[in-house]
């Protein structure tokens, strides 16, 4: 692993984590009329502090690109979960709330598990070349899930509604990195002409103007708790499986380091849940929420 890609990659994770605590606590004001409704970006507009949080969060996304452009999704998409350890000291710092053994061992076990599955895993480049069946059966997967999980949450969204709207938005949002590796890579090889005349890079807008829908309406009718910890689970999940699926990314496959890999992983997600739940998470106003839906 290159410094570069690690200096990239650690710098998209801090602008979007510092981005998504202060999307969220502009979002908990939105009128709730606009949910999962493109209206809601059109009333966010308006809240600086909301368009100070998606200027980070682009900042983060080119950051990311560009670490993508020189790393493998499967290397890249672990270090962007470290987000969560940015959005966590920012909302540590505004609430005063100390870490404690809950916080400590979050962060050890999201670090742990970043650093288990890179070493264990060891990703590379590899050939692209899949049969396309594969290719879009992956897409497919990916994309098919996150349209049950939203229809499933507009259901249901004062109970677990928003933390499903997150997970969905994590799987597009890794499918949409995979795919702007796929942009890039036409950019080098044949230039502007080239990025054009392929769908990836349309398909990569669509998909980050949805996931961003679906975040802000998540963040719209509950606490940063209930929604960005599933987000940070889902994307670098979805963009390994990508990786891996059709972009040619190589990790060892030996019993060992499978093994490693799977826990690996798994502390990852262990990480992101015991910080998301932290105290020190923004509480947001799920009461008020509550209380307007029903009126």
């Amino acid at each position: 692993m290159s410094f570069l890609v690690l200096a990239l990659s650690v710098g998209a994770a801090c602008c979007l984590g510092f981005g998504f605590v202060l999307q969220q606590n502009a979002a908990q004001d939105a009128p709730l009329s606009d949910f999962l409704s493109l209206r809601l970006l059109l009333d966010l507009v308006r809240i600086p502090r909301w368009l100070l949080g998606i200027g980070l969060m682009v900042c983060g996304m080119v950051l990311g690109a560009l670490a993508l452009g020189q790393g493998e999704v499967s290397l890249v998409e672990p270090l962007l979960a470290t987000n969560l350890l940015f959005a966590m000291a920012l909302s540590r710092h505004r609430t005063g709330q100390p870490l404690g053994r809950q916080g400590w061992g979050g962060l050890a076990l999201l670090a742990g598990g970043v650093s288990a599955f890179i070493m264990a895993g060891r990703p590379r480049s590899g050939t692209a070349t899949v049969d396309p069946v594969r290719h879009w059966l992956i897409i497919g997967v990916v994309a098919g899930t996150a349209l049950v999980l939203t229809v499933c949450a507009k259901r249901i969204r004062l109970s677990w509604g928003p933390a499903l709207l997150a997970l969905a938005a994590g799987l597009l949002y890794g499918l949409q990195d995979a795919l702007t590796r796929i942009s890039g890579q036409r950019l080098g090889d044949g230039g502007w002409f080239e990025l054009s005349t392929g769908w990836q890079p349309y398909a990569v807008v669509g998909l980050g103007v949805t996931g961003l829908v679906l975040v802000q309406s998540a963040f719209e009718t509950a606490p940063l708790r209930m929604s960005l910890p599933a987000l940070t689970a889902a994307q670098p999940l979805a963009g390994i499986a990508c990786g891996v699926g059709f972009l040619g990314d190589r990790l060892r496959t030996d019993a060992g380091a499978l093994a490693w890999e799977a826990v690996g992983l798994a502390g990852v997600v262990a990480g992101i849940v015991l910080l998301g739940l932290h105290p020190a998470m923004p509480q947001g106003s799920a009461r008020v929420a509550r209380e307007r839906i029903a009126a």
